[in-house]
């Protein structure tokens, strides 16, 4: 039970993203200093003053919620390039009455068929298209299949 503090430390002192910043500056203002820095030559120890201390962690306070916004807004840019990107190598697929599709076992829910079994079934003509996307499917022998 002891390891579950040391996890979430570890957690929220990481730098997260492509905007590098640790939850723990997102939520309080200013960096965290682990207790095994306290003993090792570092600029922000050996720089750390007591008396002037409070009024930096003021100031820091009063510019989290600019470094909030500013994360967010970059975010923001980064799954627009991400989404961009993926739509660029994405062709949309729309199937006609009387193709022929195959469909994932996953859909039939019918019997685990292991990671070694087959991934689909079919083929399975198309005898219907809703407005929604979806596709009624029927068995070669135009027998319907049941939505599942």
């Amino acid at each position: 039970m002891d390891e579950l503090p040391n996890v979430l430390w570890a957690h929220r002192t990481t730098p997260k993203g492509l905007n590098k910043k640790t939850p723990f500056s997102l939520v309080y203002g200013s960096e965290s200093v682990i207790p095994a820095e306290i003993n090792v030559p570092m600029r922000s120890v050996a720089s750390f003053d007591e008396s002037s201390n409070s009024e930096e962690l003021r100031e820091n306070l009063n510019f989290v919620e600019e470094r909030r916004e500013m994360t967010t807004v970059k975010e923001a840019i980064n799954k627009q390039k991400i989404a961009s990107y993926y739509n660029k190598s994405v062709q949309p697929l729309s199937f006609q009455l009387d193709d022929l599709v195959w469909r994932k076992n996953e859909a039939s829910r019918a019997e685990d068929t292991g990671k070694l079994g087959p991934k689909r079934e079919g083929p399975y003509k198309v005898i219907g298209i809703r407005d929604t996307g979806a596709y009624r499917l029927a068995e070669l022998n135009e027998k319907p299949i049941k939505c599942t």
